[in-house]
């Protein structure tokens, strides 16, 4: 290689790691929950899902009279962040009937940011603030 070809591999570099930085930061938007709302519902916990980036809760809730159950999915951090705060895996299994307390979505779908739940069964309590965890120091 001569001394002509470092520039163009130098800018190529800077635009990859541009590029490879960008979905990191994308997906930090706090935009689609509505923080100024909190709603409370009771459900039974379908599915605890433990990935990256984002920990998702999927919980039935229970019907209103004649209407069909329906399936709300909670946002949480990554796992990393709840495992500092205590949580593991295992925090939420199926059948788990909780009351959770969340910021819905600002469209309307079924879903919010978790922030609360008690288990009705033994009254333990566990929290997470998405916005804390994600971003220090916003609250």
């Amino acid at each position: 290689m001569t001394n002509k070809h470092w520039p163009v591999l130098f800018a190529m570099s800077l635009l990859g790691g541009f590029i490879w930085t960008m979905p990191a930061t994308a997906h930090h938007s706090f935009a689609m929950f509505d923080f100024s709302k909190t709603e409370t519902v009771k459900g039974t916990v379908s599915e605890f899902r433990w990935t990256n980036p984002h920990v998702t809760l999927l919980v039935q809730l229970d019907p209103k009279p004649g209407a069909a159950p329906e399936i709300w999915s909670m946002e949480l951090t990554s796992p990393g962040n709840l495992t500092r705060g205590g949580w593991t895996r295992h925090s939420f299994k199926p059948g788990d009937r909780i009351e959770l307390e969340f910021n819905p979505l600002r469209d309307g779908r079924h879903g919010g940011a978790f922030d609360k739940a008690t288990f009705l069964d033994t009254g333990q309590v566990i929290t997470s603030n998405l916005r804390a965890a994600e971003k220090p120091g916003l609250e």
